[in-house]
């Protein structure tokens, strides 16, 4: 009876498995990064400005877009009169009067939730016809 030797245990891990699902993780990663990353190109403001006192600042030109797509002005010159609709051809007149007289003045436009997109759009190429350079977006506080 010939007495067989035991084998010892072996103590190695075999780490090709785990090389090979990481080169495939890479590689899905590599592929997909650049697919996140792509979106809409933003101008962010620059961080070194000085202070500014909102006495100094001329009030802001408000242009209301109802649910039903009639246009509104307030050219924030405190008065109290009904308001009443205006054209986008008006808009643009008036944006051109405002920023003749009031060069430094902020243009917002709030729109309904539900007004047509395209009637957004006419108010913005409205400004940028009349030479706004930066249109705020007016929305509801949460």
């Amino acid at each position: 009876m010939a007495k067989h030797k035991r084998r010892k245990p072996m103590a190695e891990i075999n780490v090709v498995p785990y090389i090979d699902v990481t080169l495939v993780l890479l590689i899905i990663f590599m592929i997909t990064a650049p697919l996140i990353q792509s979106g809409v190109d933003v101008d962010l403001p620059q961080a070194d400005a000085k202070d500014i006192s909102l006495e100094d600042l001329p009030s802001p030109v408000i242009i209301t877009i109802t649910k039903i797509g009639q246009f509104f002005i307030d050219l924030g010159n405190g008065e109290d009169d009904e308001p009443e609709p205006v054209s986008a051809e008006e808009v643009l007149i008036l944006t051109r009067a405002v920023r003749k007289n009031k060069p430094t003045t902020q243009f917002y436009i709030r729109g309904d939730k539900e007004v047509q997109y395209g009637k957004v759009v006419t108010v913005m190429a409205a400004l940028k016809n009349a030479g706004v350079p930066n249109v705020g977006l007016m929305t509801e506080n949460f």
